[in-house]
């Protein structure tokens, strides 16, 4: 017997909508980086150099725009067409980090949409695919962790930036 899909509620993702997009994305790259980053190999990195890929949460309408640089995946400031676009309810990214569903059969059902570069689009899904699982620690996720991830990144952000610039 398959669960239910559930929706976030229309006001709820019109309210979440509205919030600027750079915070949820710094905190949705601190979450990836902490699930897959060390796990990529350097020809999938390397691939992902230059690349800008968008995550959009349809009925939260969140959108998440990131790249990979150096050593890890980094929120960006992206105003045109990402070179991919992943689109989906909450309820089926959910599903698919837990590994419950399977991407082709979201994609064919039409809950799961990839635009852009078809070829960044199979070495993302290929890539993740291929991922062992646990595809992370519970243990990575204490907020004391997500915590000092995301003030490393803060501080870094920090780093690029001069006065008076």
């Amino acid at each position: 017997m398959s669960e239910k899909p559930w929706l976030i509620p229309k006001p709820v993702g019109q309210l979440l909508g509205r919030l600027p997009g750079l915070p949820g994305s710094m905190l949705f790259v601190t979450a990836l980086n902490v699930a897959l980053a060390k796990q990529l190999n350097a020809d999938v990195t390397q691939m992902l150099v230059g690349k800008k890929l968008r995550l959009c949460v349809l009925d939260a309408q969140w959108t998440f725009d990131f790249e990979w640089r150096t050593k890890g995946f980094a929120a960006c400031r992206n105003t045109g067409a990402a070179d991919l676009t992943i689109s989906a309810s909450a309820h089926d990214f959910v599903k698919l980090a837990r590994r419950q569903e399977d991407p082709d059969t979201l994609f064919f059902n039409r809950r799961l949409t990839m635009e852009g570069d078809t070829e960044l689009g199979l070495l993302v899904k290929n890539t993740i695919d291929a991922i062992e699982l646990p595809v992370f620690n519970l243990a990575q996720l204490h907020p004391r962790h997500v915590l000092a991830q995301a003030r490393e990144q803060f501080k870094a952000r920090l780093g690029n930036l001069r006065p008076g610039a």
